[in-house]
């Protein structure tokens, strides 16, 4: 235990360096329109940086058209320039950092048919996208993998162009990076499938060259499942060898998360998905069939009880099995929580619902006002991932709608 070390001492991540260890995590907005980001995704960034967290994630910046998993999501094209710039200027000025979350869906196509069949890291069909018509998956060959990598390294080139100051590759939760991790999703034969360490090898390909691209002036960073939370999926045994493959690929650090968006969404949240409050917001969007599909998916989810830092054991093996910066998450409710976890040697610590509670939670932590969140794990801000306003705390006040609007286009 290193109690020396405070959650609001700087901390240096690769060629970045961050006023404090507080970062709010990627979690979809759904503050996008027509794939551009718009003014209520500003301010949901700025009142967060105002709100004294030391970084802040924008989630789900997809690398290429079809690597969305939702229609309006941003997808990172030059067309898109001026509006990030507003966006990570607007983060800087008050003082904290910005980093960009690019991924790419995979088979993982919930809300938009895609032209032919969706890439994983097999062949096959795809359960994720019946609701769209995406029902089968075909496994990437060289040529795929190739252009894949390259998608990524020009959205991590475009983020750096843009201002970000970190890039972080999702490889969890089920989309396509983690589609090669998880032996859930990845039946191959060849030397990126079977073992844990050929499982990982595509998407340690993908880092290796986005951090060749942009490393020096940009963290690069991955987002990476400790364990799947199912009996067929990854373990923590995993996801050491994953960490460790990452490492050797040049990661600045590593964002520790769990779980996987169809098979165990209630391993990632620590509690069950508030179906009642997701139902409720797609029936008033018109999108009836997905609500009654969700709340089928709720007799299925084990009872769970919610514990803060709930990744904790799984992430202390991690730790100890790696030398690159950790970035601890899962269930960070409290002052004491953040500051165990940089006692137990995480480098920072991520917070998601807390933050949507309570945006100025680390300004309030630091002062004295606070020292535990008032957010309960409803989870029914995750409904308004599909709500138009986009995602907020039910317990604050509505966003408003207006904003929802790009915030510099070229018909401007």
């Amino acid at each position: 235990m290193n109690t020396t070390v405070s959650p609001f001492d700087p901390v240096t991540i690769g060629p970045l360096t961050l006023r404090n260890r507080f970062i709010k995590s990627g979690a979809n907005e759904a503050m996008c329109m027509d794939g551009f980001p718009t003014k209520a995704l500003v301010k949901h960034h700025s009142d967060l940086a105002r709100g004294g967290i030391g970084m802040t994630t924008v989630a789900y910046m997809a690398v290429a058209p079809e690597a969305r998993t939702l229609p309006n999501q941003i997808w990172m094209r030059s067309k898109i320039l001026p509006d990030l710039q507003v966006l990570t200027d607007a983060v800087h000025a008050e003082g904290a950092a910005i980093s960009a979350q690019i991924t790419h869906g995979g088979s993982f196509v919930t809300g938009m048919k895609v032209k032919g069949r969706t890439v994983s890291a097999s062949s096959g069909f795809n359960p994720a996208g019946m609701l769209k018509g995406n029902f089968l998956q075909r496994a990437m060959n060289e040529d795929d993998m190739k252009r894949v990598i390259e998608e990524f390294v020009c959205a991590a080139e475009l983020a750096r162009k843009a201002g970000f100051d970190a890039v972080e590759l999702h490889m969890g939760h089920g989309y396509l990076l983690n589609q090669f991790i998880s032996p859930l999703s990845n039946r191959r034969e060849d030397e990126y499938g079977g073992s844990a360490e050929n499982r990982v090898r595509f998407p340690a390909r993908v880092l290796a060259a986005v951090k060749a691209a942009v490393g020096d002036t940009t963290a690069v960073l991955a987002k990476i499942n400790v364990a799947d939370g199912t009996r067929r999926g990854a373990k923590v045994e995993d996801g050491i060898v994953t960490a460790q493959a990452l490492q050797a690929a040049g990661a600045d650090m590593l964002v520790l998360s769990g779980g996987r968006n169809v098979e165990s969404t209630w391993f990632m949240f620590g509690s069950r998905m508030n179906r009642e409050e997701i139902a409720r917001v797609l029936k008033a969007q018109g999108d009836w069939l997905t609500a009654f599909m969700m709340k089928g998916a709720a007799a299925r989810e084990p009872d769970v009880t919610f514990r803060e830092m709930y990744f904790l054991e799984y992430s202390r093996k991690i730790r100890a099995a790696v030398q690159l910066p950790l970035a601890y998450l899962g269930g960070i409710k409290s002052l004491a929580n953040a500051e165990q976890a940089v006692a137990e040697g995480f480098e920072c610590v991520v917070m998601a619902r807390a933050l949507l509670h309570e945006p100025a939670l680390v300004n309030k932590f630091r002062s004295g006002e606070l020292t535990q969140s008032g957010c309960d794990n409803c989870n029914g801000c995750v409904a308004y991932i599909y709500h138009p306003a986009g995602t907020r705390c039910v317990y604050r006040p509505a966003n408003e709608l207006a904003l929802n609007r790009v915030v510099a286009s070229a018909h401007e």
